[in-house]
């Protein structure tokens, strides 16, 4: 049950169907647009969507049984943020990085290469440039409330900086929005330097970048395709991507523990707009908490002196 409690064969050993329905091929469940907070609860297959992909829709609004206080996080807190702490666990690395920049290097007889790490993880490819893999990967966390913002084709970016190829929606203000646990693909890739748009090479074929390793003429005939002007001029900018993560969930005694979140230099500490106990800090409620423990500590030890006071008095003969 290592890789995932719902789908291992050694754990309930779930098909695909069982948690995503269909209809006439229409699969329910999408990474495109899933459910960021479940309020409908535990579902009847057949009573609302059919649906069962969302962990509420079998654990129910209060799923820890023995834990009141961990049933408090749900309004905030994505299920899959404490039980997958954990993606890429098992034999499968994770692709985390993808440089199209590098592409294009040959053998000596102008033949596409390949190279792989120790583990056969392949790291460079003529065709596609360098890869960086990992495994055990900490996922990153960001507020989602289940909308999500693409960057489209002939839309302007930044080049100076990071583009986002999508953005998720959501904030801590928001009543729809979870901390949810993400992948974060980076890499580079190109864009026309006049138009500042994201470029797309064509690929595959006899005039393809993976036969030619020719940028320029594979941006140009992948841009008329997809109908968008091409000045000719491209460079590469860093990219990101984010996937939100909800399969590979760990046994239940793996589940983060409350240091994990509740201390400075925690996973949370990117998550904004939420006081978290044990990361954060307010001077005026430290200084009160500190008051009432000063003062209830006094009060023990005053009330202890009272009582050790009376009884010598007490014992003295009259």
């Amino acid at each position: 049950m290592f890789v995932d409690v719902h789908m291992d064969a050694d754990g309930l050993n779930f098909t695909c169907a069982t948690c995503h329905r269909t209809d006439q091929h229409a699969v329910a469940g999408s990474r495109y647009a899933p459910t960021a907070a479940d309020k409908h609860g535990i579902d009847v297959p057949g009573r609302t969507d059919g649906s069962r992909a969302s962990c509420r829709s079998c654990h129910g609004a209060e799923p820890h049984k023995d834990g009141e206080k961990l049933n408090d996080h749900t309004d905030k807190i994505a299920c899959q943020t404490c039980h997958i702490p954990e993606y890429s666990r098992g034999d499968f690395a994770s692709k985390e990085w993808w440089d199209w920049s590098t592409a294009g290097e040959t053998a000596p007889d102008n033949t596409p290469v390949s190279k792989a790490d120790a583990k056969g993880n392949e790291i460079y490819n003529s065709k596609k440039g360098d890869f960086i893999w990992r495994e055990n990967v900490v996922p990153e966390y960001v507020w989602f409330d289940g909308t999500v913002e693409y960057t489209l084709l002939g839309e302007a970016v930044d080049p100076s900086g990071v583009v986002p190829i999508n953005r998720f929606g959501g904030n801590a203000d928001d009543p729809d929005a979870r901390i949810w646990p993400v992948k974060v693909m980076r890499g580079k890739q190109p864009y026309d330097k006049v138009s500042l748009s994201l470029a797309v090479p064509h690929t595959t074929g006899k005039d393809g970048y993976w036969k030619t390793f020719e940028w320029k003429p594979s941006l140009a005939k992948g841009m008329a395709a997809a109908g968008v002007p091409f000045s000719g001029e491209f460079g590469f900018v860093e990219t990101t991507m984010h996937w939100p993560i909800t399969h590979m969930v760990a046994p239940k005694e793996q589940a983060l523990e409350c240091d994990a979140c509740h201390a400075a230099g925690g996973r949370l500490d990117g998550v904004e707009g939420i006081y978290i106990p044990g990361r954060d800090s307010l001077r005026l409620l430290d200084w009160a908490g500190w008051t009432v423990a000063l003062l209830t500590l006094l009060g023990v030890l005053g009330h202890g002196l009272m009582r050790v006071v009376f009884r010598i008095r007490k014992a003295r003969p009259s």
